[in-house]
């Protein structure tokens, strides 16, 4: 049995943690930290989790957390784990870290991009980007992972394959996204109350948000050169889900565009046999309602010769595979589980 901590475990995806490995038929969540909440109990501040959660919070004590279980999840703020880490605890119990703070490899682009000193950047080189459908081999024999964050895991999956084949030009690649409510947490701000977000939709971060470096980063893997892109991400007012719409010119060879059958072709390369990326049928859009509550990903795309360019999709429930659902992805290959283990959830309709 897995024995498994939390910090941050009220947050929004702190939450869907608990809610996972609930289900996980080998693990335990052993500590619940909630520097906010210390002493309640759990099922007072989610009360949907009455009469299954009976613990009470506790503290963010990552060390005395380390010598008590074997996977520490931190879901906490930028910086936090940075501040904290070091080699005790890693030798005490692997980390997955749901924070931005060991996803981009370059210190000076982490501390520009987020505003803050990095504490830690020793173990940046140690940490193992947390892409399952990428890193799968070197996240099994990590003690530090970075999950992803949302916006990234869905522009990534959904863009890769073609980037990777060499398909597209990545000069051209534009990546325009919108997310539901929840991926900007739990703290209460002006902007995410009820009457700022409802019957309303807006963009934000314009040219500027945080997680464009780590996309770029990412991308430029798979391109083989570096990616600078534009991405523009949107709120939209719903709890869950997250919807990518990116474009690119497409390469041409020998003066010939690359087929729809190439290009279906590229992603099965990449997605076929990964149980949680669904290449939708031809002409089927990915929406975010057939991944909600669920670890999948779809994805999907269209050619338009008109333009010879390339529209490519993706949709998926940014609290799951977006984050939570991830994050358990990972423990689940770092401890030699079934991959899928705690994580063959059925999308919730309507």
């Amino acid at each position: 049995m897995i024995k498994a901590g939390i910090i941050g475990a009220t947050g929004y995806a702190g939450g869907e943690l608990v809610r996972l490995l609930m289900g996980h038929k080998n693990a335990e969540i052993k500590w619940y930290g909630s520097k906010s909440y210390i002493d309640q109990r759990y099922a007072d501040v989610y009360r949907n989790m009455f009469q299954v959660v009976e613990d009470v919070c506790k503290d963010d004590n990552i060390r005395e957390l380390s010598r008590q279980v074997d996977v520490i999840f931190t879901a906490t703020p930028q910086g936090f784990l940075a501040s904290v880490l070091d080699e005790d605890i890693l030798s005490a119990a692997k980390v997955i870290d749901l924070s931005a703070d060991y996803r981009i490899k370059d210190v000076a682009t982490y501390e520009k991009w987020y505003g803050i000193q990095h504490q830690s950047p020793q173990l940046i080189g140690e940490a193992v980007y947390g892409l399952c459908e990428r890193n799968r081999e070197a996240i099994k024999k990590a003690r530090l992972v970075a999950n992803p964050g949302c916006y990234p895991t869905c522009s990534i999956l959904s863009v890769f394959p073609l980037l990777a084949e060499g398909l597209i030009d990545p000069a051209t690649l534009i990546i325009d996204a919108k997310s539901g409510t929840s991926g900007a947490g739990r703290g209460a701000k002006v902007a995410n109350l009820y009457c700022e977000v409802n019957e309303n939709i807006k963009a934000y971060g314009v040219a500027g948000h945080r997680h464009t470096p780590e996309i770029e980063e990412q991308l430029s893997y798979a391109a083989g050169c570096p990616v600078v892109l534009n991405f523009t991400p949107h709120l939209v007012p719903m709890n869950r889900g997250i919807l990518v719409t990116a474009y690119a010119s497409l390469k041409e060879t020998d003066g010939e565009l690359p087929t729809p059958e190439q290009v279906r072709s590229a992603y099965r390369k990449y997605y076929d046999g990964e149980r949680f990326v669904r290449l939708l049928p031809e002409g089927v859009c990915p929406e975010t309602k057939w991944v909600e509550g669920s670890n999948y990903v779809d994805v999907n795309f269209k050619i338009d010769p008109r333009t010879k360019r390339v529209i490519m999709m993706g949709a998926m429930d940014n609290l799951v595979k977006g984050a939570a659902g991830q994050a358990v992805q990972n423990m689940n290959l770092m401890f030699g589980e079934r991959e899928s283990e705690g994580l063959e959830l059925v999308p919730m309709f309507p």
